[in-house]
């Protein structure tokens, strides 16, 4: 970490962001684009705020850094704490990942006809600089969790909707189903705007 953030690096992420959303494109497109992005932001590690990165040591933290005006997207960063995991879960709206430090292990499932959760294929490994997608037309439901039981590991997301509102549903067992809202870990929010720091006037 240096000692001066670069903010810009995701103000200029949110504006490629809200390019993309404004253009209207398939989702596809957006999730190719998107995540190309993401992979270019994640390919540095000095742009976020220590008070983003920090680890509870009891659950995973969900910290807002963005929130489009019109809840179109937004971007988090989620703080794993050693051994820590998500349970079970669905999204509802496009999503990407990009794994800025340590790694992750990403289950995925799927609803058989009888309406039972069940693994989609093997865990894999989320390496640091990895980018993965999901949605409920590629597939929107699965399990994350730190791939370390001794270091902490962030990981960016990008959602296609204000996901802290979003009513999602987390699966703990065969047919169960239960609705959530996961909110925020935060009450604040980066300022990535005040360039004046960056380019002072003389």
């Amino acid at each position: 970490m240096t000692a001066t953030l670069r903010s810009d690096r995701l103000r200029a992420f949110v504006g490629r962001i809200a390019s993309l959303v404004d253009s209207e494109i398939p989702e596809a497109a957006l999730l190719e684009a998107g995540g190309a992005a993401l992979g270019e932001l994640i390919a540095h590690d000095d742009w976020l705020p220590d008070a983003f990165a920090q680890p509870h040591p009891e659950r995973y933290q969900q910290f807002l850094l963005h929130a489009d005006s019109r809840q179109r997207f937004s971007i988090v960063s989620f703080v794993w704490g050693p051994g820590q995991a998500t349970p079970v879960h669905d999204h509802t709206v496009w999503g990407l990942i990009g794994v800025l430090r340590g790694a992750e292990i990403a289950q995925r499932y799927r609803v058989t006809a009888q309406g039972e959760i069940v693994e989609q294929g093997a865990p894999e490994r989320l390496a640091r600089g990895a980018v993965d997608a999901v949605s409920p037309r590629i597939g929107d439901i699965h399990r994350v969790s730190n791939a370390f039981g001794d270091r902490t590991s962030i990981s960016i997301h990008v959602y296609g909707g204000n996901i802290g509102a979003v009513s999602r549903s987390v699966y703990p067992g065969g047919m169960a189903r239960k609705t959530f809202v996961s909110g925020y870990s935060n009450d604040v929010l980066p300022n990535i705007w005040n360039v004046s720091k960056e380019s002072p006037i003389p």
